[in-house]
């Protein structure tokens, strides 16, 4: 990859914290540098009061662990600060990442509480790389939940992601675009996005197209001439009902069909969309169009698109620009990355924990894994569990599955199948998986997307999807929390 959007191909080793390498120092200066950490990544709330998010992310993780490495221009750089010692430094010098990685998979369903990355190794390793996997997760983990929601809200229409001149940044565009790609849009405005991950490049004319020549006629014209089997036609720059459909149609039987092709469609960019959707369809189906798409855009979103359909637009694809890339009204995932355990000289893992009195930042501690139960019958998602590391879940017996903050809400399941969703992906600083490619991961997404209730999906006050606790590990939990109570001194 080039420059531009290539994390691997740039050094981000310094894209961290500084506080990351002030505790790296201090580690070190206190006999820690040996010392296996445990932490995990995860979030608390999924945006916009959803029912779950999706995860994404993880190649650029992959892409920037692979080139971890400190540079003499990074060690030049931290040692000019005169807050690093020299052990230290030198220590960075012959930096080799020996981290373990498990990552649930790109495309898959996330929920809060759970961890979506688990991070062993020296805990100044763990530490340092703190900071770009809540960057890489948290931004697109966002955009592929926010798009997720457009698709969704479109009902099988197709969504086109158009943001990147909204994007907060180069990598704002061209991550997000990857993103919206694996959450369900079948393209992007974004050129450099189809050459560098094969996410088709669409897109047509602008305003500015229109208005050069003297007339919409003309515009419309040249544009049709030169582009006559893929001609989308612009409608709103004067009047879309008395000029740009009709100039439209002029086009399309003059200058479409004789040369043997059909219009692609024509796109309204403002004004009440629903509206002039249903008069434009009539119009174009009375000249003989009926396959003539209609394509809305401007500043739309999953709320205002539900609407339009709810109120009968005749509209077949969506663009769907700075709403989509910057995930408004709620730009902030929101990610995690917090302690769960660490090893003593023996190599006995010993539960860290972090207690505070609003209870949704309390952590979990231990190592640990994440069961997902799928119904035998219907193929649904019925919960997730999370275990200590060592557990296995039976899913040949019955199961019974708590609600860990309130733990009278029990449940026996049946007849279910559980499957473990993180996959480990780096043992000892190498790393275990290949790239796989954007459809692939975007297929496996509408595919985990699917086995989810529809009470989970809606919009407005959706099932809570639960994230339990397996006993042994509440026990270690409350445990911990009971110790704590106690040696507190009121």
């Amino acid at each position: 990859m080039n420059e531009l959007n290539g994390i691997g191909s740039r050094n981000l080793t310094l894209l961290t914290d500084f506080y990351e390498l002030t505790m790296a120092n201090g580690y070190l200066a206190n006999g820690y540098e040996n010392t296996i950490a445990y932490f995990d990544m995860f979030f608390r709330k999924v945006p916009n009061q959803g029912g779950f998010a999706l995860m994404a992310g993880v190649q650029q993780v992959v892409d920037y662990l692979k080139g971890l490495t400190f540079t003499e221009e990074d060690i030049d750089y931290l040692r000019s600060t005169g807050i690093f010692n020299e052990r230290f430094l030198e220590y960075l010098r012959s930096f080799a990442f020996a981290c373990d990685i498990w990552a649930i998979p790109e495309g898959t369903p996330i929920f809060p509480g759970e961890p979506i990355v688990t991070v062993r190794g020296p805990v100044i390793q763990a530490q340092l790389i703190e900071t770009m996997i809540l960057l890489t997760i948290n931004h697109q983990s966002l955009i592929a939940t926010k798009a997720n929601r457009i698709v969704r809200a479109a009902e099988g229409r197709a969504v086109m992601e158009f943001g990147s001149r909204r994007a907060q940044g180069p990598d704002g565009a061209v991550y997000g675009a990857r993103a919206a790609y694996i959450g369900g849009c079948v393209g992007t405005a974004c050129t450099i996005c189809d050459r560098e991950y094969q996410i088709p490049a669409l897109g047509t004319m602008a305003h500015s197209w229109v208005q050069l020549f003297d007339s919409e006629l003309d515009a419309f014209r040249a544009y049709a001439r030169e582009y006559p089997s893929a001609c989308m036609l612009l409608v709103d720059t004067y009047n879309v009902l008395k000029s740009g459909v009709p100039n439209a149609i002029k086009i399309f039987k003059e200058e479409i069909v004789p040369r043997g092709f059909r219009p692609a469609g024509i796109r309204i960019d403002s004004g009440d969309i629903t509206y002039l959707s249903k008069k434009a369809r009539k119009m174009l189906d009375e000249a003989g169009f009926p396959d003539c798409k209609i394509c809305a855009s401007n500043s739309l979103d999953e709320y205002i698109i539900r609407d339009m359909l709810i109120q009968g637009a005749k509209v077949d694809s969506f663009g769907v620009g700075e709403r989509l890339i910057t995930a408004s009204p709620e730009p902030v995932f929101g990610g995690v990355y917090k302690l769960a355990a660490v090893e003593d000289k023996d190599e006995n893992v010993i539960p860290k924990i972090k207690i505070s009195e609003n209870v949704s930042k309390i952590t979990t501690p231990c190592f640990k894994k994440i069961w997902r139960l799928f119904d035998r019958e219907t193929g649904k998602a019925i919960a997730d569990v999370l275990t200590l590391h060592e557990e296995v879940i039976d899913d040949t017996k019955p199961y019974e599955i708590f609600d860990p903050e309130h733990v009278w809400k029990r449940k026996t399941v049946t007849n279910f199948r559980a499957v473990c969703i993180q996959e480990k992906i780096f043992e000892k600083g190498k790393c275990l998986v290949e790239e796989k490619s954007l459809k692939e991961i975007k297929e496996y997404c509408a595919a985990q997307v699917g086995t989810l209730w529809d009470e989970v999906t809606r919009f407005e006050n959706p099932h809570q999807y639960y994230v339990d606790l397996s006993q042994k590990l509440w026990d270690v939990k409350d445990g911990l929390l009971k110790e704590h109570n106690t040696n507190q001194k009121i």
